[in-house]
């Protein structure tokens, strides 16, 4: 992950999640940021040109993770291993990590891809800062056209 190309209220507030969730027992694995047009089609092409699942629905240039607004998490367990699973329950409160760990991101100002109705997307964190992909879609054309 190139943490450089991340806004810094991003970076600032991922520091806190890891932090506050490691104070309640729950370890929380940045599994991406920053994404290039590029690599952000390479993920579009799973399950539509490549094998395997779809895992997203967003093509280059339209992800917050394409203008260094979002970042996607998982878990770690007892064993040092990287997991997705959502009903996972580690700190053994009877509540699911994954789910504590989306309040405390909620807390801190992220939008979380898990309640979205459309596509959840459970491991996706994103701040806007109220811009719309278009308009992040447009500066980005003017600053690469100038």
């Amino acid at each position: 992950m190139v943490e450089e190309e991340l806004h810094q209220e991003i970076v600032s507030k991922k520091e806190t999640l890891i932090d506050q969730a490691s104070d309640i027992g729950i370890t929380v694995v940045i599994t991406d940021g920053y994404r290039t047009f590029a690599e952000q089609d390479e993920l579009y092409a799973r399950g539509r040109q490549d094998d395997g699942q779809i895992v997203t629905h967003a093509q280059g240039g339209e992800s917050y993770h394409n203008y260094g607004l979002a970042i996607d998490y998982a878990l770690m367990n007892d064993a040092g291993e990287v997991i997705w699973d959502i009903d996972f329950d580690g700190n053994g409160n009877g509540k699911s990590d994954w789910y504590e760990v989306a309040e405390i991101a909620e807390s801190l100002g992220f939008e979380w891809g898990g309640r979205w109705s459309h596509f959840p997307d459970y491991p996706h964190l994103q701040m806007t800062f109220d811009f719309s992909i278009r308009e992040l879609q447009e500066a980005h054309e003017t600053i690469h056209t100038e």
